[in-house]
This record gives C-alpha cells, structure tokens and sequence, in this order.
C-alpha cells in the first residue's frame, strides 16, 4: 500500500507578522499516530500522519499560544485525538468535536469536561453528510446550555440555503473557510453575498481561515484577501482566523504556512483589527483564560 503523501510542509518559512500576545489559531487539526488513533474504517479521506508535536512545532514557530482543534472527518466520532492533543497543552489548547446530533447529555458534558466548545458539521460533497434541519434545531438548544457553538462547514452552493435554519438557532454559529465561496468571481458574487448577509445576523460568526482554497492563485493567494478582509472590517467583533493546518484535500501542493501568517497583514491591517481576530475573539467565543 501506498503512503499517503504530507499534506503539510514540515519546514514552512517564518512569517513577516508579528503576532500579538494570546494569538490563536483557531481551526487545525490532527491525524494520528493512527497506531493509538486509528482512522475511521468508512473515512473519504485518510492522510498522512499529522501529530500534535509536529503542530506545536508550527505554533512555537510562529508565535501561537492558544488553539482550537477540530476533529477531522477522517477519525469519525472518535475524539480522543484532539483530546489527547488538547490534554498535553492544557487550558491553552480546545477543540470542537465531531459527533451523531443525537448524542447524548452525559457525552456532551463528559467531551465539555475535557475542552470541547462545539461541534461541527460537513456539508461537502467530499465528506460525510452533516445533520439534518431538524437535527441542527433540536440540538442547537443544548449546545446553548453548554455555552458551546454549531460550526458549518458547507460548499457555496448551499449558503442561501442553509440561511433561513442557521439564522434561527439559538446558539451561536460559526461559519467556517469563508463559505468556500469562489475568489476569482470577487467579492459581489451573489454567494458571498449570501454569505455577507447571513453575518448580519448577531450569532452568527466567520472563520477567515482557508485563503488558499477559496483561492484560484498560487501563492501567496491574494485574490483572498478582499473576502476576508471585507468580513473582518464589517464584522470586527465575531471573526477568527485560523491555518487549517495540515491542509488536508487541498487542491495541490500543499502551502506554505508562512505564506498563510502573511496574510494576516492584509487581512487585519490595523493593530486594533489584529487584536481582535486573534486574541479578543477567539477568547470570547471559546471561553479561554486570561492568565493562560
């Protein structure tokens, strides 16, 4: 059998940007090692390993010091590697999880315990289906009562769509890779549009993560920037950013994180903006601790 080639490169360039103290990465993820965390048998994707110590090594690197890991479609329902990732950096590292939206209180409370602060869904045709409407509407409740979030991830096609249920939740809902809208189409497109109006809604947040996929560039990927830039200016208070490193099923070669961080400069171009896309935000939305 094959080895699955690296989705990440293990020796990415130091960013230009200067990160502010608190900075956080929130959305990446981890793959392994599949010996003590094996991949979902029914998985649509199983990459090469991407372990915690290799993405420590990229947040020491680049100046992160908090996290948020999100369970990758590739471990299913199985959650124990980011808490085992989350465990060896405590306080400082949290996750949101993957799980059936009939799970129960007691499970919701046990993956709490351990510093989960959501749960997300798929709505990509690469990736196992997401929840139903009447699933996300029974569930949204009971997340609320946790204070944790519903993370989307969903294809373009679908923002209208999906807007008149994820409008409604009461539970915060946070939008991830910038609605995968298409960037050569720029930014009055009717999809991002779509997506412009469903975060006029206060619950609602963005993730201005994923750059170079709604890319159509190489790198350094700047046809991203006015959509990500457009969110953080017209929605300050309830954007996050994060490197969706290891970059799993991207479109070619994989980035180089340092061209990613670089991009913070134009994303956030004001210290104010900065602050609060990587220190302000994700401490409120995911509940860190001021002194960690």
């Amino acid at each position: 059998m094959t080895k699955p080639e690296l989705t990440w490169k293990p020796d990415p360039r130091m960013t230009k940007v200067k990160l502010p103290s608190g900075a956080t990465d929130a959305h990446c993820h981890v793959f392994g090692p599949v010996d003590k965390f094996p991949y979902e048998p029914t998985a649509k994707f199983k990459p090469a390993e991407a372990v915690a110590e290799d993405l420590f090594r990229l947040h020491d690197q680049m100046g992160i010091e908090r996290c948020v890991i999100v369970q990758s479609g590739c471990h299913g329902f199985d959650n124990r590697v980011v808490a085992d990732a989350m465990a060896k950096r405590p306080g400082r590292y949290l996750g949101v999880a993957l799980s059936a939206p009939e799970v129960s209180d007691a499970e919701l409370d046990r993956l709490n315990g351990q510093g989960f602060r959501g749960i997300r869904y798929n709505y990509m045709s690469h990736l196992a289906p997401g929840a139903t409407d009447a699933q996300l509407i029974a569930l949204a409740p009971r997340l609320a009562e946790r204070g944790w979030h519903l993370q989307v991830h969903m294809e373009d096609r679908l923002i209208a769509d999906m807007a008149p249920v994820l409008s409604g939740l009461p539970v915060t809902v946070v939008l991830d890779h910038m609605g995968r809208v298409d960037a050569s189409k720029g930014v009055d497109q009717p999809e991002f549009q779509a997506y412009l109006r469903l975060l006029d809604h206060d619950h609602i947040w963005s993730k201005v993560s994923g750059s170079e996929r709604i890319s159509r560039q190489d790198p350094p990927y700047a046809d991203a920037i006015p959509f990500a830039r457009t969110i953080v200016e017209r929605f300050p208070d309830r954007t996050v950013w994060g490197t969706d490193w290891p970059h799993p099923n991207f479109r070619a070669d994989p980035p180089d994180d340092g061209d990613l961080f670089d991009l913070l400069a134009d994303i956030a171009p004001t210290d104010t903006l900065l602050n609060k896309l990587m220190v302000d935000n994700p401490a409120q939305l995911y509940g860190f601790k001021e002194n960690i």
